[in-house]
């Protein structure tokens, strides 16, 4: 891995181009390396360079090396300049391809660029960004490059987003491969480069021009015989664990857990084959009782004859490690920092042992219905399908920077395209059951000779199995903090990202902005579509109009649009208000309360991937009855405000929903399966209070209408709101 940064029509680029470097120094430490247009310049710090007066000033291309094949030192200047962070594991099969030649990936890549271009000199934009993309489809690996030549600068990153770059548009354009390398040299409106995305900068009209690129799909689905699947599964593993094979002694990120076992079991084979060499590396918490991850790696270990080195680490130093560990990742989300912690850990001792490659068993979970929320799916392929496309604004972020600032290059064999295409088209059966999850991997795992046991445990995730969870927890109580949540934030105060609520004045949207601006996201207003359409496919619709009041009980500003409702057009009225929120709040991602609905997360989702923002549900497959009660329990206070199933009837709309309530639905859904949350439309609520509300809501005056014995709504005629007690 590498750093990448440029600063293209901004006064100061160069300054700003060395800065970034030193804030990204880690990634890179063989060689630093800055081009403009006229100019290029090499050292080992950043301390060395400067610029002949002739130089033009206000664009520059940056890179800090991390050599791992050959020496080649970046910016590569050929007819065109290329900035590249890449491992490309076919780069030499794509020079014979070609009958290129050169003497590393990065090398090849510019090359092969270069050779495309010729070919379509004359060609539009359009064409010109078909052709680049049509190249990166050829490659196997993954990649984060800026190519620039003459006054246009064209920059891409992996399909799946394994290699991070972040860009800013506002004042000119300017990337890198790290958020804060943008954010300290005083950069704003930052935004990840969307990996399904190319750039077209035109350095000359300072325009920004998108090229959208194809992402995989879940069809056709396999329909070969099992056996013949887990025959095609494991042949494409152990290709994508062989091709990242380095050419020195290299780490595997080890929690005895069977994602990261089956890898070191693999690699345990090639090295019998190819005489390799490799050291497991796990990590947890220095307590009395000893953390289980610690515990099942030592004795998998000696089972297996793998090296096992541990990194044990106390109370005290945990906090000394967050301190290093939340401003680099950049995020307070408690269990995004467990994870990174227990990685942090285990890259240290990797590092002082001189190991520059790591393996991660990362993105199995997602790629074969790893989690407990897919139990709770009604469509498992769309799921995993889902979770592989957001993985890069969730994981692959955190690990690269975890494992960069300590001159660790990561490697994912779960995530090789080729093994992720393959794998989001298997049958949902043969990758859950009721009784357990990544059935194909672990009847691979079974079929390698691994034991049983290891192939059929369930294990926890990496904060819990670490038992750092549990040390940030009393390390909060400790601090005198109410949340863990509050507890990181004195390490990074800033917001993680500003959000808009997609805001229905109902339950769901509530508790999914409660538990977002809990994990330290900045609310910045609230988004609401009134539809004139009572069936709305999208929009939920009774008592609409009360929103503005409860954003004003809120202190929140809200946006409304209206729509006629009609199925699919009432989407591009999404748009326009989710268009507005991102002009005037600067809102950097959406908040649904989705649950089970892959009709309206996906349609969501799809607006959102074409203006440039994140999606957040989190509440999606949460348990009916768990997410009722936990409303309940930390304050909310909601009504029904229409019900229409059976079981239900009018004495339900307008009384403020219970704990006894609960309980009457939850016998309910085991008579007659009717859903806890309402999530099949059997009911829709209202809020009237809740812990991020200043003010509660007081109904003065309602009005119930019984359509049938089972459907009934109330009107909401007059409600203020009234100080809280």
């Amino acid at each position: 891995m590498c750093g990448i940064t440029g600063f293209f029509n901004i006064d100061n680029a160069f300054e700003f181009t060395l800065k970034s470097l030193d804030i990204m120094k880690d990634r890179g430490l063989d060689c630093m390396g800055v081009c403009g247009q006229d100019w290029l310049g090499f050292s080992k710090d950043t301390s060395n360079l400067s610029t002949p007066k002739s130089a033009h000033t206000d664009s520059f291309l940056g890179h800090c090396l991390h050599s791992m094949i050959s020496f080649v030192r970046q910016p590569i200047v050929i007819d065109g300049k290329l900035a590249a962070n890449c491992e490309i594991y076919n780069w030499r099969e794509l020079g014979n391809k070609y009958g290129l030649t050169a003497a590393n990936d990065a090398e090849m890549l510019i090359k092969l660029i270069e050779l495309k271009l010729q070919e379509n000199d004359d060609s539009s934009e359009d064409i010109i960004l078909q052709t680049i993309d049509d190249l990166l489809a050829e490659i196997i690996g993954v990649y984060a490059f800026a190519y620039w030549k003459n006054e246009k600068v064209y920059v891409a990153r992996d399909i799946i987003g394994i290699k991070p770059l972040w860009y800013t548009n506002s004042e000119g354009f300017a990337f890198a491969s790290e958020k804060k390398a943008l954010a300290k040299t005083g950069f704003a409106d930052i935004k990840e480069l969307n990996p399904r995305e190319i750039l077209a900068y035109d350095v000359q009209n300072n325009s920004l021009k998108r090229f959208n690129r194809k992402f995989f799909s879940i069809i056709p689905e396999n329909t070969r015989y099992f056996g013949q699947i887990k025959n095609d599964f494991i042949e494409l593993l152990e290709n994508a664990v062989s091709i990242r094979i380095p050419e020195e002694k290299f780490g595997i990120l080890f929690s005895g857990g069977l994602d990261s076992t089956v890898i070191a079991y693999l690699c345990k084979k090639l090295k019998k084959e190819q005489g390799i060499d490799f050291t497991c590396y796990t990590a947890g918490l220095d307590d009395v009782q000893l953390a289980p991850d610690i515990m099942h790696a030592q004795r998998l270990a000696d089972e297996l004859g793998l090296d096992l080195k541990i990194k044990k680490i106390t109370l005290d130093e945990v906090e000394k490690y967050l301190k290093a560990v939340v401003p680099l990742v950049e995020d307070t989300n408690v269990p995004k920092v467990g994870v990174a912690l227990t990685m942090y850990a285990a890259c240290i001792a990797a590092r002082e042992d001189g190991i520059r490659v790591m393996f991660s068993g990362s993105g199995a979970d997602e790629l074969l219905a790893g989690y407990d929320r897919h139990k709770r799916s009604t469509d498992i392929n769309r799921d995993c399908y889902a979770d592989i496309l957001k993985i890069y604004e969730k994981n692959t972020y955190r690990d690269d920077v975890v494992a960069m600032n300590n001159n660790i290059e990561l490697r994912v064999p779960y995530l090789d395209k080729r093994f992720v295409d393959y794998c989001l088209k298997i049958p949902a059966q043969y990758k859950i059951s009721e009784e357990r999850n990544k059935l194909v991997l672990r009847e691979t795992a079974i079929d390698l000779g691994l034991p049983e046991q290891v192939a059929l445990r369930k294990k926890q995730a990496a904060q819990y199995g670490s038992r750092f969870d549990k040390a940030i927890g009393k390390l909060t109580k400790k601090a005198g903090f109410r949340t863990k949540t509050d507890y990181l934030k004195q390490f990074y105060s800033q917001p993680n990202l500003k959000l808009g609520v997609l805001f229905s004045s109902g339950k769901d949207s509530n508790y999914a902005m409660h538990i977002m601006q809990e994990q330290n996201y900045s609310v910045e207003c609230l988004i609401t579509i009134k539809s004139k359409n009572p069936d709305s496919y999208m929009f939920h619709t009774p008592n609409i109009g009360l929103a503005q009041m409860q954003a004003e009980a809120m202190g929140i500003p809200l946006i409304e649009e209206m729509t006629l409702g009609e199925k699919e057009k009432e989407l591009g009225d999404m748009k326009n208000a989710i268009l507005r929120a991102r002009d005037e709040f600067g809102i950097e991602g959406v908040v649904t309360g989705a649950l089970y609905s892959n009709y309206q997360r996906e349609r969501i989702e799809r607006i959102c991937d074409e203006i440039g923002l994140k999606v957040f549900s989190p509440l999606w497959h949460i348990d009916q009855e768990k997410e009722m009660r936990q409303l309940l329990s930390i304050g909310f206070e909601f009504i029904f405000s229409s019900i229409a199933a059976y079981g239900l009837n009018k004495s339900w709309v307008g009384r403020r929903i219970e704990e006894k309530d609960i309980e009457k639905l939850v016998k309910l859904n085991e008579k007659i399966g009717l859903n806890v949350a309402g999530e099949g439309g059997e009911f829709e609520s209202f809020v009237l209070d809740g812990p991020m509300y200043h003010k509660r809501i007081e109904i003065r005056e309602m009005e119930v209408i019984e359509l049938d014995e089972y459907t009934a709504k109330v009107i909401i005629k007059d409600a203020v709101l009234v100080d809280k007690d």
